[in-house]
């Protein structure tokens, strides 16, 4: 019964204290929030496979740089869609 007052209480909240933007806070916060974490996985896991790659043979690193850039770019993705989704509040 606990889990649901919990529940009911996260849906009921924004709408309460935030007025009728809440939700959209709400969406821009997890949409930050997920990405970066997300961002951060990719980038720990692709960051480690490109230090033994640059391990083995230095001259790819130029390469193994890109692949990192490529999953920083998920945090920057959830930020477009934040500012997005705060541009029509």
């Amino acid at each position: 019964m606990r889990n649901y007052r919990t529940v009911l209480l996260l849906i009921l909240f924004p709408l309460i204290a935030l007025g009728d933007n809440g939700m959209a806070y709400i969406a821009a916060a997890l949409s930050v929030g997920l990405s970066s974490i997300a961002a951060g996985i990719a980038v720990g896991l692709v960051g480690a496979a490109a230090m033994g790659t640059i391990g083995e043979k230095p001259e790819l690193s130029g390469r193994a740089l890109i692949f990192i850039g490529l999953a920083e770019g998920i945090a920057i993705y959830g930020l477009i869609i934040a500012i997005l989704i705060l541009g029509k509040v």
